[in-house]
């Protein structure tokens, strides 16, 4: 199946509708289906090998990748994930930039301090050539550079996979040209806009409809009381954010420790309110939450009493992560958010975050892209 087949399929049983501006990137992403079907690798002479001759060009004829930017909400992540889901080249990989990047760092840091490294060895080349033969095809969801660090080695990595052959598809709410606006030493980051305009083809995408905040106003914010009824409001609410993707579990790892997370598909996922805090996670914890995920679902979130302190300290650092980094939440709950947690040590603090649960049901907060910013996480 190609791309536009399956958004086809799509529009006909009516889990998408039909969009003028999402049928033009289709149109594109169904070119670049076809070209990647027809890649050919290129003949290796072991002579040449052996001596390293061409090692950055292993491939020929390979398609320019894509970026698709555009503002939150209007389809740029679910056409990626059927472009993904239909390519015809594997090994490829589908992955969060943060995740991506803190993989690089860890990496290059094995690299430049293991046993085997030879002094002339370039360590970043060698990690180009490392990702390349993992994944012919890399796409990455909410393209965004935010940390120094990130900035000053990604215009030679991306230089350098693309030169092995790799084809970037990236989606963004951000044009190139306003990528890490505003960083440290941002001159420094420019090359890496001008290899963006010189070797991926530039999509905007940015119909009128939100459908992100459309559906979020429909599926509901906060659910009450928990029950049946309410789960199975959860669960609608997961279905059509997902389009009815299969979900699956996941394990990230956060400083060492592992951290499941139930169901998760298309950058959506699942928790009770026991899973986030009544188990001991902290602040970088749901940090990575808040990242990798624009939308958190919570089941069951009881009212609280004064015994539950440490449950309520750990909610309000949640529910700060998640406010700051503008991700949308859907909860079921025993009541409504100003009668949570009304009396016991804090209960005057945690009016602060009543107030954040008020906002983040508010119209202009739905309306505002996911911002999340750099993580420690690995997947």
């Amino acid at each position: 199946m190609t791309p536009l087949e399956l958004y086809g399929r799509r529009l006909v049983a009516g889990d998408i509708t039909e969009d003028e501006m999402q049928a033009k990137v289709v149109d594109t992403l169904q070119e670049l289906h076809l070209a990647l079907k027809e890649l050919k690798l290129r003949p290796k002479s072991p002579l040449f090998q052996r001596f390293g001759f061409f090692k950055k060009k292993e491939f020929i004829g390979t398609p320019r990748g894509l970026y698709i930017h555009g503002p939150p909400g209007r389809g740029k992540s679910m056409l990626m994930d059927l472009f993904f889901e239909t390519a015809p080249i594997s090994p490829r990989q589908r992955v969060h930039v943060h995740a991506f990047m803190q993989e690089v760092h860890q990496r290059l840091h094995q690299l430049r301090t293991g046993k085997n490294r030879k002094s002339n060895d370039d360590p970043l080349m060698q990690l180009s050539q490392e990702i390349a033969r993992e994944s012919r095809l890399l796409c990455f969801d909410e393209f965004q550079v935010e940390a120094i660090a990130d900035a000053m080695i990604i215009r030679r990595l991306f230089e350098n996979l693309l030169d092995l052959g790799v084809t970037v598809v990236a989606t963004s709410n951000t044009a190139p040209v306003n990528l890490y606006a505003g960083g440290l030493q941002r001159e420094r980051f420019l090359p890496f806009i001008d290899l963006i305009f010189n070797r991926l083809e530039i999509l905007t995408l940015e119909g009128k409809t939100d459908y992100r905040r459309n559906r979020l106003r429909t599926v509901g914010i906060w659910h009450m009381p928990t029950g049946k009824k309410a789960n199975e409001e959860l669960n609608s609410a997961f279905k059509r954010l997902t389009d009815g993707c299969m979900a699956e579990p996941k394990t990230l790892t956060v400083q060492g420790r592992s951290l499941f997370v139930p169901r998760q598909a298309r950058g959506v996922a699942t928790f009770s309110f026991s899973d986030l805090c009544e188990q001991p996670l902290g602040a970088a914890d749901y940090n990575v939450i808040a990242c990798l995920y624009q939308t958190i679902i919570i089941s069951n979130i009881p009212a609280l009493t004064g015994k539950d302190r440490n449950v309520v300290k750990r909610f309000s650092i949640l529910i700060e992560t998640l406010y700051e980094q503008r991700t949308k939440i859907v909860c079921s709950a025993d009541t409504s958010p100003d009668e949570l947690y009304t009396e016991g040590e804090g209960a005057e603090l945690f009016k602060r975050v009543v107030s954040r649960l008020d906002e983040m049901q508010a119209e202009d907060y739905l309306a505002e892209a996911h911002r999340p910013a750099a993580s420690k996480v690995s997947n």
